[in-house]
């Protein structure tokens, strides 16, 4: 946690976070109108008593960004949180186990991630209807290959360590060997793992309901994009119904991606070398 905090971007990225988690809790008492009630004239322009302007419906736009953190956030955690114990489980089983049990799940791992992401999350999605339950279970079912991957290669390095093989011998069950020793060795790997995977959520889910496969009754800031694009708020020019969604979905990911990768930094020892590490190598011309 020192060298957590003693990274900037690191510090930057969980305080944002969290500021988002509190206004997405908090947005009831936040929000200065309701999101549906028609405030004001369509696509009226900033002013002190709507900051971020009016939508297509005249609804004030603060208030629609303040409503829209909470699903937007709830559908990436909900997914990357499916879509890492999906991921986890297949990874750690196949790299533990070989042989048969791990050429069979790297085969359909290597099926699902050769498939189009956005293709099959469109037929998902168009087949089980929209709503904020099926988007989850579309996003996680598209995210969680890389996971998988990522955990079988790492377990497969951590079961032919010696320490490991000295407590099978001793005649520990491959159960407690994986849940005493190996998943607590993984977790930081899976933390950062999570990290990103929120955030490939968030814009995923932000894709799926532009494309008209959310739930149109909730408001999320993927909801307020599409509506601004579908009822001309760019032609009119009122940039103000689209940019202010666009940049709260920019910057979590941006926050996102700093997290995953601070911990990887932090928690990967070979990181830590100076000729291996993303953040300190420099290339010089001579």
């Amino acid at each position: 946690m020192r060298r957590l905090r003693a990274n900037p971007r690191a510090t930057a990225g969980v305080a944002v976070l969290l500021l988002l988690t509190t206004v997405a809790l908090l947005a009831g008492w936040l929000a200065p109108y309701d999101p549906m009630e028609q405030v004001g004239p369509v696509f009226g322009p900033p002013e002190p008593a709507h900051p971020l302007g009016l939508d297509d419906g005249g609804h004030d736009v603060l208030s629609l960004l303040l409503y829209g953190t909470r699903p937007t956030l709830f559908v990436g955690a909900a997914a990357a949180l499916v879509a890492i114990l999906i991921g986890g489980v297949v990874g750690v089983v196949a790299g533990y186990f070989g042989g048969w049990i791990d050429g069979l799940l790297m085969r359909i791992t290597d099926y699902a991630i050769v498939i189009p992401a956005l293709p099959l999350g469109i037929v998902i999605a168009a087949v089980w209807g929209s709503s904020i339950g099926h988007l989850v279970v579309v996003i996680a079912l598209l995210l969680w290959t890389s996971t998988a991957r990522v955990i079988r290669a790492e377990t497969a390095s951590l079961r032919n360590r010696p320490a490991i093989r000295r407590i099978l011998g001793l005649g520990a069950s491959h159960a407690r060997v994986i849940v005493r020793f190996l998943v607590p060795q993984l977790a930081p790997l899976l933390s950062a793992m999570a990290a990103l995977t929120i955030a490939l959520a968030i814009f995923t889910e932000t894709a799926l309901t532009f494309l008209g496969l959310g739930d149109p009754d909730t408001v999320t800031w993927g909801t307020m994009i599409r509506f601004a694009f579908q009822r001309t708020a760019m032609t009119q020019g009122a940039w103000w119904a689209f940019a202010p969604p666009g940049i709260a979905i920019s910057l979590v990911v941006m926050c996102c991606y700093w997290v995953s990768q601070s911990i990887e930094d932090t928690l990967n020892p070979r990181l830590k070398v100076a000729h291996a590490s993303r953040t300190y190598f420099q290339v010089v011309n001579r």
